[in-house]
């Protein structure tokens, strides 16, 4: 099962029929064209595109779409706040494109202490990949592979926000915090991360 936000609106691709606002079968690649025609285009919010061969059908998906493979974290402190930025209005995460030659998790690290200015974050292990489609000035569509991992830091506190990359705020955020002021103020993705993350770290 793949979830995929365009426009903040979902697409689940997956092998059985998921109960949401509209769902159709996938007979082949005009399928996808047509949820995507009908997420971009009209008031549906959520669409399912089901059928057997999942994997082959996420092939097919990709197919319409530049990749843009990038990595980011969740991170902890010991009190167990997680850190957030803020860019253009909206909390997000600290991510950010992969580079040549990185693996997820160098990628991961160098972005977190990139745009958050903080040093020596842990890496703990990998959460999941969050997938969502944006459209480039030139008209490229693009499908954004981020890869997201959890981390700890219990350093000394020089978070500062990279101004140069549009972050105007770095700050720790306690649950309730990221209920009343993150979750009101983000984006989709974000919020079904975090929401893994905790699932996760509870078992």
């Amino acid at each position: 099962m793949y979830k995929v936000f365009v426009n903040e609106k979902k697409l689940l691709l997956s092998k059985q029929s998921e109960n949401l606002e509209k769902t159709f079968g996938y007979e082949d690649v005009t399928s996808l064209e047509i949820a995507l025609d009908l997420l971009e285009n009209t008031s549906v919010t959520e669409l399912n595109v089901f059928g057997e061969h999942i994997d082959a059908i996420w092939t097919e998906f990709q197919g319409l779409f530049r990749i843009i493979e990038a990595a980011g974290g969740v991170v902890s402190n010991p009190d167990g706040d997680i850190l957030f930025i803020r860019r253009l209005g909206k909390w997000d995460l600290p991510k950010g494109k992969m580079e040549a030659g990185e693996s997820r998790e160098e990628s991961a690290v160098r972005e977190i202490e990139e745009e958050t200015g903080l040093k020596d974050v842990e890496l703990v292990r990998f959460i999941n990949t969050t997938y969502h489609i944006y459209v480039e000035r030139n008209g490229d569509k693009v499908l954004k592979c981020t890869h997201w991992f959890e981390m700890n830091f219990d350093g000394e506190d020089t978070s500062k926000p990279q101004t140069e990359e549009g972050i105007t705020e770095v700050a720790w955020k306690n649950a309730a915090q990221i209920e009343d002021e993150v979750f009101p103020s983000t984006f989709q993705n974000i919020k079904l991360i975090i929401k893994e993350f905790r699932n996760t770290k509870i078992r």
